[in-house]
């Protein structure tokens, strides 16, 4: 899978860039069974049933307001649930964990600090000697395309440079599951679909368990092995997406099937 550059010209994968292979991590089991989320007062979802296996990429959709946020929120260990269980490899999860990495739609670096010096960050707190994490976080940036802009601030990139920043932010922290809260949904769509495709190249071999919220379905049937359809209330069914991850596959009868099927299933 190539990566493009915000133009769309120039694409390159991260071998011809030579970055340095990314050893994988052991990717965790995250498990919810009859789980009511929210907070106190304010339910969102009521019997959530869910299992995401260790390694795979599970993407959920849903109608706005339907409680994505929450669920990943949820599986972050931000928000412990009401009733029912959360598990991570059959374990209950409490709190928030370096091995959990959030990635919201706000790029939520820190404005006072270079991107390398944001990238660096989870490395500094897990106290990576100054060398090394350097090292690492020039790696990180070189596989995200952002070599050249190491020492600016955030203000002085784009958009979807600071998104590139982000998720090389998450994974140096060689996290064993990435929880992604709609986070390509203020791009336009170009640099959307250029970070659709370097999410898929970071990702290969890094063995990260991931849960990818949004609320576009072609972007949901791209980047899943599976797609969870979240409904009112808290249902959720849960489809494969047939492979292979292809741009070209885009048109190809079982996938415009499955298309058709999740966009009535959410009523639309």
């Amino acid at each position: 899978m190539s990566t493009l550059s915000e133009t769309g010209a120039g694409a390159e994968t991260v071998e011809e860039r030579g970055a340095a292979p990314v050893a994988p991590v052991r990717g965790t089991r995250l498990t919810l069974r009859g789980a009511t989320l929210g907070r106190p007062g304010a339910v969102v979802l009521t019997g959530v049933d869910l299992d995401v296996a260790a390694g795979e990429t599970v993407t959920v959709v849903g109608p706005s307001g339907c409680g994505k946020s929450t669920l990943l929120r949820t599986l972050a260990g931000l928000l412990p649930p009401l009733a029912g269980g959360i598990t991570q490899d059959g374990l209950p999860l409490h709190g928030p964990s370096a091995e959990r990495a959030l990635v919201f739609q706000e790029d939520a670096l820190l404005p006072w600090r270079t991107l390398r010096a944001n990238v660096e960050l989870p490395l500094a707190i897990r106290k990576v000697p100054r060398a090394e994490r350097r090292a690492q976080a020039g790696s990180w940036l070189e596989r995200v395309g952002l070599t050249g802009h190491a020492t600016q601030l955030p203000h002085r990139v784009s958009g979807g440079q600071r998104q590139r920043a982000q998720l090389a932010r998450a994974l140096a922290g060689r996290p064993r599951a990435v929880l992604m809260d709609e986070p390509f949904g203020a791009l336009d769509a170009q640099t959307r679909a250029g970070m659709q495709d370097l999410l898929v190249d970071v990702l290969q071999g890094t063995g990260a368990t991931v849960v990818f919220v949004t609320h576009d379905v072609d972007e949901a049937l791209f980047l899943g092995d599976r797609v969870a359809l979240l409904g009112s209330g808290g249902a959720v069914s849960v489809r494969e997406v047939p492979r292979p991850r292809d741009r070209s596959a885009h048109d190809a009868p079982d996938r415009q099937a499955l298309r058709r099927d999740v966009l009535t299933s959410l009523g639309s």
